[in-house]
């Protein structure tokens, strides 16, 4: 039995389709491809890939419909590729559950790099249950059981937020989190004046784990959506 993962490519754009798909192909990936979000929907049911890669501009349906769809039944990792650079079209299509949004015209790495990390995301959600024990990436390290936070191997003390936050981050490390998403964890409120002291939170994290928080190596700032923290 071919166990190398299965991608369902949902792209109108017949060129774009290709170009993904060529390079899906190129990777050893599996794929199966449509123009249509329902046809999306019915595929993803009777199929179960490892994860979709979806445009939003589809001729029968709109995207965010088809992740609405999808994630009434499923909790397959969604990639949104979309020509949309609006904020709010971006927080409203991660809001609603896709995992990961890149913006057209974008590189065939990165998408390739994207897909790496929801599969490794899905794996080890898929034998762990989402149970957290280590992290590290580069010169950052995570021990969740002595909820100790190392940058070059020097112990770095973070307040109670500012651990939640690193934790919410590694959790979900190489996917974007809205700050919706991220008030909602860990103060369990709406957006309010709780963006506020978010953004003073991630400053103050950053602070104390980037060598130049101006130019950030492990938290990115998506602007007007959210943060990322790098998985590689």
């Amino acid at each position: 039995m071919d166990n190398k993962p299965y991608i369902l490519v949902v792209e109108d754009d017949k060129p774009i389709r290709n170009f993904i798909t060529t390079a899906l192909r190129t990777q050893g990936y599996r794929y199966i491809e449509t123009e249509k979000g329902n046809e999306a929907v019915a595929l993803a049911m009777s199929n179960s890939p490892d994860i979709i890669v979806l445009d939003l501009g589809l001729p029968d349906v709109d995207g965010i419909e088809v992740v609405e769809k999808i994630r009434e039944w499923s909790k397959i990792p969604i990639i949104i590729v979309s020509a949309r650079d609006n904020e709010r079209q971006k927080v409203e299509a991660l809001d609603k559950g896709a995992d990961d949004y890149i913006t057209k015209p974008f590189s065939i790495g990165e998408l390739l790099a994207r897909i790496r990390v929801s599969l490794r995301h899905a794996n080890i959600n898929r034998t762990e249950d989402k149970t957290v024990d280590f992290f590290k990436v580069k010169n950052l390290s995570v021990d969740f059981n002595k909820r100790r936070v190392t940058i070059n191997n020097k112990e770095v003390h973070l307040t109670p937020i500012e651990y939640k936050i690193m934790f919410l981050l590694c959790k979900y490390s190489g996917r974007v989190l809205t700050h919706n998403f991220i008030i909602k964890e860990i103060w369990g409120a709406s957006v309010g004046n709780e963006n506020q002291s978010l953004r003073v939170f991630m400053a103050n994290l950053r602070r104390k784990i980037e060598k130049d928080p101006a130019q950030p190596e492990y938290i990115y700032t998506e602007v007007g959506v959210g943060y990322r923290l790098v998985d590689e």
